[in-house]
């Protein structure tokens, strides 16, 4: 297990509870009331630490190495009945987006989603979780697909952004994201966001636009990171830590903005401390957003959509 620079006095008391069941296992020593102490002291820390993580801390735990991914969610959420699809039919297969139809109970949904790599060579094989303009116009046309079938469309997000390259460039990387972001405004079924990890720039909002947008609480959803945000103002990446803080990315931020409709809980310590309770909040929070919104019908689910985008960044001097 890994831990972030925060967590190192979690990860003492954890090192000295398990040193003191090892005596325990080894000895007639009783240290049952020792580990309990022990215990106690731990759950103590795990909720003073993180019940009052600053922005910056949340940035750490949503780009934590142990945390899920997009196809994990996938995985757990609709197991074998999940069909990958693949390309944009006008250049290539983008591995950094996924998509496909899967099942939650007897309702079919399409699901898209950045990926992320795990290791050094899936990293480079899913250029790191941006994608390209290919991507986007793949996920683009999957979203087209679920429209004419009358399948309900979820999103994940999980990026750094969209790739920056050259080459992105100049296959139309701006226009590629304004087509999707255009395109979701009036597409004719019910889409589901769920921010699952970080939420960067225009590479989210790519497949951002929803009727109802879900953030898990360990997450970021800003214009910008806040190291990026950093080396602009300050020509360095040593004031990130503020630049967090002035964002104002948090789930909470994003709620009380009304940029984003409903906090996810995570279990106490991150999504990845319990993966599979994470998993089913997340799948529960889909089948609820969809029973919210499956009896609307698509004019009124257009206009409802493009009323809620439209009142955005609206205030009262």
């Amino acid at each position: 297990m890994e831990y972030l620079e925060f967590e190192l006095p979690i990860k003492e008391l954890e090192e000295q509870l398990q040193k003191c069941q090892l005596i325990g296992e080894e000895s007639d020593v009783d240290v049952t009331e020792t580990c309990k102490q022990i215990e106690k002291k731990l759950l103590e820390a795990k909720k003073d630490i993180y019940k009052n993580l600053t922005a910056w801390q949340r940035v750490q735990m949503s780009r934590h190495p142990n945390r899920p991914y997009t196809l994990d969610y996938i995985n757990a959420i609709f197991g074998d009945t999940f069909l990958e699809l693949h390309g944009d039919r006008n250049f290539k297969d983008d591995k950094a987006m996924i998509g496909g139809l899967g099942k939650i109970g007897d309702q079919s949904y399409m699901f898209i989603g950045q990926q992320k790599g795990y290791n050094t060579k899936t990293r480079q094989y899913r250029n790191f979780g941006m994608a390209n303009p290919e991507g986007y116009r793949k996920a683009l046309r999957l979203m087209k697909t679920a429209e004419k079938f009358g399948i309900p469309v979820v999103t994940l997000i999980d990026t750094p952004g969209a790739y920056p390259g050259l080459e992105a460039e100049e296959r139309g990387q701006g226009e590629a994201i304004a087509r999707n972001i255009l395109e979701m405004t009036r597409l004719k079924v019910p889409i589901f966001t769920v921010i699952i990890g970080e939420g960067a720039s225009g590479g989210a909002l790519g497949i951002g636009v929803g009727d109802k947008v879900l953030m898990l609480e360990n997450t970021w959803y800003s214009v910008i990171s806040p190291e990026s945000c950093s080396s602009i103002l300050w020509r360095s990446w040593e004031y990130k830590e503020q630049a967090a803080e002035s964002l104002k990315l948090t789930a909470k931020d994003m709620k009380k903005m009304k940029l984003v409709d409903e906090i996810v809980k995570e279990p106490i310590g991150g999504a990845h401390k319990d993966r599979e309770k994470t998993f089913a909040t997340v799948r529960d929070a889909i089948v609820k957003s969809y029973d919210e919104y499956k009896n609307l019908s698509p004019i009124d689910l257009v206009e409802k959509r493009m009323d809620k985008y439209s009142k955005m960044g609206e205030f009262n001097d």
